[in-house]
């Protein structure tokens, strides 16, 4: 048998077990609900496939006599088969989209981490294949290049949680500040709509200083193009002659100048990251992202102030408690899609967050007020 590796690596494998267990099941929800017989059998095949790769990180599992837990849907992809069913499926299939596009992230990295043995040959194996099925999903979706690559700053949906998010924690955390210090109701309004303001001010300059950096993503992407090149040389192949066939070069004569540009790497590198990423071509302006992040903050931030200025006293405090542990949950509960943890989890630890900062701030604003008496 043998030697198991560390336990980070050990995370990790259950981490991609239970993935693709979710992923199988997320794709014969799909199948469910997708009234085209075609791609109903077409999302039924990748059900099948990722059923392959659960039983492919069983082997692994038994191959180094490590004990594992039969994988189950998890609370995360059953909250996303629902949504799929009641939004329709197009909502499930950008998720798994970009799952399908982490998941080769992931596999490059850790073919390249691991060990020789079974659980590297099962990471290319995987990549390879999770490329192809996120190829597969891109057609579907009509979305051209590769979707593990993510080479716009992050994108408007990440930019507006994340914005909120960052309001609503640092401007409930001075009212609460402000409420510990036993102020005047007429203070806390005021000190919460400033405090809106500075911080939509701070995120919204923030986001165009990390918009104006963005050269340094771009570089990120250039190296993974590169680690493609290498690892998977017949789908980068394959994907430079449909580059080539968009132009109007017929398929066969396509094909044959893919082969001779990926037989040089560095060439098909530049090829690649000029034809296929389209590095130079900005995503959005660095205006954009101060106003998307900016606005965004500004709603979280106005949160915790909006029932002081309906009502008083004990009852605005509490009821902005209330509205704003809430709203914590709600916020992390939407960083798990991009985080890749359960949704409860990241609700309830944002919900920690919030109460720590909130009794933080109370505790602060009590104790200037007692130092300053």
């Amino acid at each position: 048998m043998l030697t198991p590796p560390n336990a980070e690596m050990i995370a990790q494998w259950r981490h991609h077990l239970q993935d693709e267990a979710d992923a199988a099941f997320l794709y014969r929800r799909l199948s469910d609900h997708e009234p085209n017989q075609k791609k109903k059998d077409l999302y039924w095949q990748l059900s099948e496939v990722e059923d392959r790769h659960t039983e492919a990180w069983r082997n692994v599992f038994t191959e180094y006599g490590i004990a594992f837990k039969e994988p189950r849907p998890s609370l995360k992809s059953r909250f996303l088969a629902w949504v799929g069913s009641h939004f329709g499926a197009k909502v499930l299939l950008s998720f798994l989209l970009r799952e399908e596009g982490q998941e080769v992230k992931a596999y490059l990295d850790l073919y390249q981490n691991s060990a020789p043995g079974k659980s590297k040959e099962t990471a290319l194996t995987l990549a390879q294949e999770s490329a192809g099925h996120a190829e597969t999903l891109s057609e579907i979706a009509d979305i051209e290049g590769e979707p593990w690559h993510n080479a716009d700053s992050g994108g408007f949906v990440r930019n507006v949680v994340y914005g909120f998010n960052d309001g609503l924690t640092a401007n409930f955390g001075l009212v609460a500040g402000v409420i510990g210090a036993a102020v005047e109701p007429h203070v806390i309004l005021v000190t919460g709509v400033a405090g809106t303001i500075a911080d939509a001010l701070s995120m919204g300059s923030s986001g165009y200083l990390a918009a104006k950096s963005e050269q340094e993503v771009y570089s990120y992407e250039i190296e993974m193009e590169r680690t493609e090149i290498q690892l998977m040389p017949e789908l980068e192949t394959e994907e430079l002659a449909l580059i080539y066939q968009t132009r109007g070069i017929d398929k066969e004569q396509a094909l044959e100048l893919a082969k001779d540009v990926m037989s040089d790497q560095e060439r098909a590198l530049e090829e690649k990251v000029r034809e296929e990423l389209k590095i130079g071509a900005p995503h959005a302006t660095p205006m954009q992202e101060a106003w998307i992040t900016g606005i965004a903050t500004a709603v979280g931030a106005f949160i915790p102030v909006v029932p002081f200025m309906v009502l008083s006293g004990a009852t605005a405090m509490w009821t902005s408690f209330a509205i704003a542990m809430l709203s914590h949950f709600a916020v992390g509960a939407a960083r798990s899609l991009f985080t890749g943890r359960s949704i409860f989890r990241s609700g309830v630890d944002m919900l920690v967050v919030g109460l720590g900062v909130a009794i933080g701030g109370y505790v602060v604003g009590d104790l200037m007020v007692r130092w300053l008496m």
